[in-house]
């Protein structure tokens, strides 16, 4: 069938706010990217739009040997990974058993669940809570308070829902027990879904700073995101960076060390991204529908 003059522009307007919305994003790092690699006149002449003027790397060397970049990266990696390891552990044990309808007061225990999604604790509760469990200073008050997410678990419960009741029923009957359905059916149904609640938890822990300023104290486990913020706050940055000589500071920029520690620090995710893609659409649209 064709489509509808009407129909034709609805697409193309949407078309079009959809290639404004992607430059919008876009843009700015390219911008980033190009301050990153300009050299000093070029920056400071406001010569630099989307394209390096000037091409040099001193930002990057600077970065790396001068700041503790790498260490902080390594922190992220390591909270990350675990992090995420730990929520979808704890996510999926909390949803399987929340979408069999056979769970006495599976209703209750979802609705007391999404109950504490609209209504939390705050801050300072929250922040008595951690330091009487005796975290504070630990990954374990980044990883703990947000173990599973409400939201992620209604997606994965959703989703578990949704699998045909008969190929349960058929694994009992060849003796399966809750573990061997939850492990030898779902959970290889389930690689889209689980692939897209990862990435989100991934992103979430990957961009965390508020949570980290709260509850960590010692600077040398801060992660990538804690630094970047800060040196984007820093108003001497280039003083704060170790063995700069008389020419680095004539070759460099704040502006350019800026601008690599945002690259540095998104370059992770635009790697893991296009991998996942695939899983994340699929995921979400078959986890998001009620059948």
């Amino acid at each position: 069938m064709r489509d509808s003059f009407a129909d034709k522009v609805f697409g193309n307007v949407i078309n079009i706010l959809l290639i404004f919305f992607a430059a919008s994003c876009i843009l700015p790092m390219v911008h980033l990217l190009a301050l990153s690699f300009s050299d000093q006149s070029a920056i400071i002449s406001g010569a630099v739009s989307l394209w390096p003027v000037g091409f040099t790397d001193q930002a990057y060397d600077k970065l790396i040997v001068g700041t503790r970049i790498v260490s902080a990266l390594k922190n992220s990696i390591v909270i990350t990974l675990v992090g995420v390891s730990l929520n979808l552990i704890f996510t999926i044990f909390c949803a399987y058993p929340l979408s069999r309808s056979y769970m006495y007061g599976g209703r209750f225990f979802t609705l007391a669940i999404v109950f504490t999604m609209l209504f939390s604790g705050g801050l300072i509760p929250g922040y008595l809570l951690v330091k009487s469990l005796g975290l504070i200073d630990t990954y374990g008050a980044i990883w703990i308070p947000g173990l599973v997410s409400v939201y992620n678990m209604l997606v994965m419960r959703t989703f578990f829902t949704n699998i045909p009741e008969e190929l349960v029923e058929s694994a009992r009957m060849d003796g399966g027990g809750e573990w061997t359905i939850l492990f030898r059916i779902f959970l290889p149904l389930s690689i889209p879904v689980i692939v897209a609640l990862g990435l989100f938890y991934g992103v979430g822990h990957w961009n965390s700073f508020f949570n980290m300023l709260i509850f960590i104290n010692s600077t040398d486990k801060y992660n990538l995101a804690v630094m970047v913020q800060q040196m984007i706050q820093s108003q001497s940055i280039l003083q704060e960076i170790g063995n700069l000589s008389p020419d680095d500071f004539n070759a460099i920029t704040p502006e350019s060390i800026k601008a690599a520690g945002i690259i540095v620090m998104i370059i992770p995710m635009l790697i893991v991204y296009p991998f996942l893609q695939k899983y994340f659409i699929k995921g979400m649209l078959i986890g998001a529908i009620k059948g």
